[in-house]
């Protein structure tokens, strides 16, 4: 599977590779970014940001990539992905935040660091930076959330 995380040029994106060792991870982000490759991982540029056309840049670089899944780090990237995942699933793309009518409940405004990172794909948790058991949530719950501790409400993962 080749996933695409945005924010390349962020400590937080580097921390996600950690949660995908035996897929290859597009580390991506706008403007200059490091030209980096190696057999697990690789770094490229989505060219100049514009935040009125997110979802089509997006949309366009994953076709172009072959990308299967893509982990939005950007807060402005948030919603337009959650409205358009219909389109991106057309493709085989899957986009992994949650839905667009529960996106409040999990967008944290501060974008605070977080001691701890889950990922959660279709209510399954596939990875836990503190190796905590979550139970299964349901079907469309998906994305990257950060927590403090396993009983906190989950935020999404953002910069």
């Amino acid at each position: 599977m080749k996933i695409l995380i945005t924010g390349a040029n962020h400590a937080k994106a580097l921390k996600l590779l950690k949660a995908f060792p035996q897929h290859f991870a597009l580390m991506a982000d706008y403007g200059d970014v490091p030209g980096l490759s190696t057999a697990h991982y690789a770094f490229k540029s989505l060219g100049q940001l514009n935040k009125d056309s997110i979802a089509h840049i997006l949309l366009n670089f994953c076709i172009t990539e072959s990308i299967d899944t893509i982990i939005p780090l950007h807060g402005y990237e948030i919603e337009p992905l959650a409205k358009s995942a219909v389109l991106f699933n057309e493709y085989g793309i899957e986009v992994l935040v949650p839905d667009v009518e529960d996106l409040k409940d999990y967008l944290d405004a501060d974008a605070k660091p977080f001691k701890n990172f889950a990922v959660f794909v279709k209510g399954e948790c596939i990875f836990a930076s503190g190796q905590e058991i979550f139970i299964k949530k349901e079907d469309n719950f998906s994305g990257v959330f950060g927590y403090d501790a396993p009983d906190n409400d989950l935020k999404l993962f953002t910069i």
